[in-house]
């Protein structure tokens, strides 16, 4: 039953008997879901025992363990595999290497949806941004056109520092995309014009910091009313 607090008494059923049986069996004694079940013991600390976890009631297939048919057919500890040393197995034999994806090679559904290096696209904030690499992480592939532009005309941008659009320059063209429009500023001085006691008015200002005290209250409160269920 959704939204129904636990008592002491179910508390204590669930301490006592979790640990040692399946959950299954505590379903209809406390009439609630698995789910449910489950989260209460966690939230409990309350764990699996050791002996519950080797025995045929937790669910894993143990019967290799016993069965003498299935422990004959089992690589024992030590043993060596049949391919070791074997020329081909490992994907050297030309045969192999005729099959075998060349690197950068895409198949399937990757083909079709990453972009080759140059593409372009916008960012949720109207960013322009380029495609400069296929190399990991994901978020290095990707880098603004107004950064490429600026670099392009002065080098590298310097650590700490980043490239913006000078006031009334932004543009999302790539053609209007120029040196003259962008600036280079240090992170502190744009964490400064972005902040709302610089770009708003300060009767504004102290309204929107209310709202963010009251949204930080009700996610409070949220979390310890779910907390409780």
């Amino acid at each position: 039953m959704n939204g129904r607090l636990w008592t002491p008494v179910e508390d204590s059923i669930l301490r006592e008997r979790y640990p040692d049986e399946p959950a299954a069996n505590l379903l209809q004694i406390l009439d609630r879901t698995l789910i449910s079940i489950h989260a209460r013991a966690a939230k409990l600390g309350i764990g699996k025992s050791e002996a519950f976890r080797q025995s045929e009631k937790s669910g894993q297939i143990l019967r290799g363990r016993a069965n003498p048919n299935m422990v004959a057919t089992q690589i024992q500890k030590g043993a060596k595999p049949w391919n070791k040393g074997v020329k081909g197995s490992c994907g050297l034999h030309p045969n192999c290497k005729a099959t075998q994806f060349r690197k950068g090679h895409l198949q399937g559904r990757a083909a079709q949806v990453v972009q080759p290096i140059g593409a372009e696209r916008l960012t949720k904030d109207g960013i322009l941004q380029r495609k400069v690499n296929n190399d990991l992480p994901f978020q290095r592939r990707w880098k603004s056109v107004h950064s490429l532009v600026w670099e392009a005309a002065h080098g590298p941008i310097p650590p700490g520092h980043k490239v913006v659009f000078l006031s009334g320059q932004f543009t999302s063209v790539a053609a209007q995309i120029t040196a003259d429009k962008l600036e280079l500023v240090t992170h502190a001085e744009l964490m400064r014009r972005n902040s709302y006691h610089t770009r708003y008015p300060k009767e504004l200002g102290l309204v929107i910091q209310m709202r963010g005290q009251l949204n930080r209250k009700i996610n409070r409160l949220t979390k310890e009313s779910s907390d409780e269920k």
